[in-house]
């Protein structure tokens, strides 16, 4: 990059805990990570999953200059995107937007979850297909249907970087045992649509539950066990289902 041209994207990875919801009695424990995302000539942005801690969000991307124009979904579950989970209200989108009147993009098959889990109207929602395209100023955000942690889960590619929310973490990946949680799904999610990204994409979970904050889908092909996984019967075996027998 030449001196004094601006920067091509401006990108914020925000642990909660650490630079955000430094005072939540619960959010450290969780360890989600939240993103703003921005255009550095027309200085919006859009936070991919608010929750925790809306205003230290939205303030973080102010103080930078940053106006924000929406949210970014990966998935309905609370502590991505606010709601009642085990009896602890954590805030999210319905807090962003009594902040900011702001569009919510929701994958098509989790926009009616996102409504029932944080009460927000449909008006609010806009929902996206497989790889819809959102413009951000020069940016330009590519929506991945990615199910298996839910119906709807969804990651978002941002040049060579790749915003997985609950569907791939550094080692790992996303429980299948919750309710709309399907093994197959992610089985095929995985190894089928992830791991024919390019191996210089750089990986950034919904969590920090590995032994670092971000990765590569070359690192992870070569040392995560749920990108090795060769047939679906070991896939069955990996997560402990059954393994149906041959005909």
């Amino acid at each position: 990059m030449s001196a004094g041209r601006e920067p091509e994207i401006y990108f914020k990875q925000l642990l909660a805990g650490r630079q955000v919801a430094t005072r939540h009695p619960v959010a450290g424990q969780m360890a989600n990570f939240m993103y703003v995302i921005g255009d550095p000539v027309k200085k919006e942005a859009v936070i991919v999953d608010p929750a925790w801690d809306v205003v230290g969000l939205l303030d973080t991307a102010r103080t930078d200059g940053y106006d924000v124009v929406g949210a970014l979904v990966t998935h309905y579950h609370p502590d991505h995107i606010g709601g009642d989970m085990f009896g602890l209200s954590v805030e999210g989108i319905a807090r962003l937007l009594e902040q900011a009147s702001v569009p919510i993009y929701v994958n098509k098959l989790e926009g009616d979850g996102v409504k029932m889990v944080t009460g927000v109207s449909e008006s609010d929602l806009r929902r996206m297909d497989n790889e819809d395209r959102l413009e951000l100023g020069e940016q330009e955000i590519t929506f991945l249907h990615t199910p298996g942690h839910t119906p709807g889960s969804q990651c978002f590619l941002i040049g060579d970087r790749l915003v997985a929310g609950d569907t791939l973490f550094v080692q790992g990946c996303g429980r299948v045992d919750l309710p709309g949680g399907d093994p197959e799904q992610m089985y095929y999610t995985l190894t089928q649509r992830l791991a024919k990204l390019p191996a210089t994409t750089v990986l950034f979970p919904g969590h920090h539950y590995g032994p670092t904050e971000t990765s590569t889908i070359g690192a992870e092909l070569e040392l995560n066990p749920y990108m090795r996984v060769r047939s679906i019967d070991d896939w069955r075996r990996l997560m402990g289902y059954e393994v149906p027998p041959p005909d």
